[in-house]
């Protein structure tokens, strides 16, 4: 099957609430994972609905995501993030939060969050770009406190 059938595939069984959509879901992303389109990360991005049936199915397309480039995943994420928080609160939460769990996916969302910031302007990418910041100064609250 081609990309944009294996896209459509995802985006039609993404609720999985049936036993053959999580069929359809996983058989679809496996193919995908197989040959993956870095053009087409903010759609896959996209395909993360909080209003899935089988949250531990979706979370393979998280582990999916994750396995791209991690600039052109992150540069995906930051794009879609305004539309994301819409349809997917939680899957943006958890991308957000792994991000920062990683110390050189934090520093590259940092930098791309604040070129995003600059080009256009949005509340979510300064809420964000905010929490890294955060993130940071906690962390390094917590290695003075450990090296005392």
């Amino acid at each position: 099957m081609n990309q944009n059938n294996l896209l459509a595939t995802l985006q039609e069984n993404h609720l999985m609430q049936t036993e053959e959509q999580v069929t359809n879901f996983e058989n679809a992303l496996a193919e995908l994972a197989e040959n993956a389109d870095e053009n087409n990360l903010s759609a896959y991005h996209l395909i993360l609905d909080d209003q899935c049936q089988q949250p531990e199915v979706m979370f393979s397309l998280i582990h999916f995501l994750e396995s791209f480039d991690m600039e052109k995943q992150i540069t995906a994420f930051i794009n879609v993030v305004p539309q994301l928080m819409i349809t997917a609160p939680e899957w943006t939460r958890m991308i957000h939060h792994r991000i920062l769990n990683d110390d050189s996916a934090c520093q590259v969302y940092q930098n791309l969050l604040h070129s995003a910031n600059l080009k256009t302007p949005h509340f979510l990418y300064h809420l964000l770009e905010e929490s890294i910041v955060n993130q940071l100064k906690a962390k390094e609250s917590s290695l003075s406190i450990k090296n005392k």
